[in-house]
């Protein structure tokens, strides 16, 4: 019994990141740009207005997935 009440609290921690991860996508969309796709571009100065708000939907998705992770895992 220990074991599973251990993996519930991991659970819960990876949880916890996917909603703080969704909220950074949300928030700051041109940090993930600048990781993971500024060398992609020709220019490389800034992210397009349909990769900022791909990014941001991406991130409300994880976030709410997150939250809703939490409260199943909860109940």
């Amino acid at each position: 019994m220990k074991f599973v009440k251990k993996v519930g609290n991991a659970v819960i921690v990876l949880y916890v990141l996917l909603v703080l991860f969704g909220l950074l996508l949300m928030v700051k969309p041109a940090v993930f740009w600048a990781i993971s796709e500024s060398w992609k571009s020709n220019d490389g100065t800034e992210p397009s207005d349909l990769y900022l708000w791909s990014t941001r939907f991406g991130g409300f998705m994880c976030s709410v997935v997150g939250i809703g992770a939490i409260i199943a895992v909860s109940l």
